[in-house]
């Protein structure tokens, strides 16, 4: 499957961005979906993650209350829904899939075996 990610850009802090993931190639909906972010000299952290069908989420303390991640299987699409975003936050946002992920709570990234180009989200202060 391959990833195109999208929605990054420059905004303030408070205020609040969506990204988009869009997959090809393979059958979106046999793929678990999640996001990931890396700070410069920073390890890949974990944002979120998504069931096949959607019904179940997962996310890391640092995005949990703030952010919101959905898939849209017709339109084989991830978003986050980033809100009250802060400097910290800064970061290039990646969406990753996998079909064979287990738990949600999977916050290794050399589980996760298919990943997009990232893109980037800029919090001034």
């Amino acid at each position: 499957v391959q990833l195109q990610a999208s929605g990054g850009g420059l905004v303030q802090a408070g205020g609040s961005l969506r990204l988009s993931c869009a997959a090809s190639g393979r059958t979106f909906r046999n793929y678990v979906m999640g996001w990931f972010r890396q700070a410069p000299g920073k390890e890949r952290e974990y944002v979120a993650a998504i069931s096949w069908g959607g019904g179940s989420t997962y996310y890391a303390d640092s995005s949990k209350g703030r952010f919101t991640i959905w898939r849209d299987n017709a339109k084989s699409t991830v978003y986050l829904q980033m809100n009250t975003l802060g400097p910290e936050d800064t970061a290039i946002y990646y969406c990753a899939a996998d079909p064979y992920i287990k738990s949600l709570a999977t916050s290794d990234p050399t589980a996760w075996n298919h990943w997009g180009q990232g893109t980037q989200v800029t919090v001034s202060s």
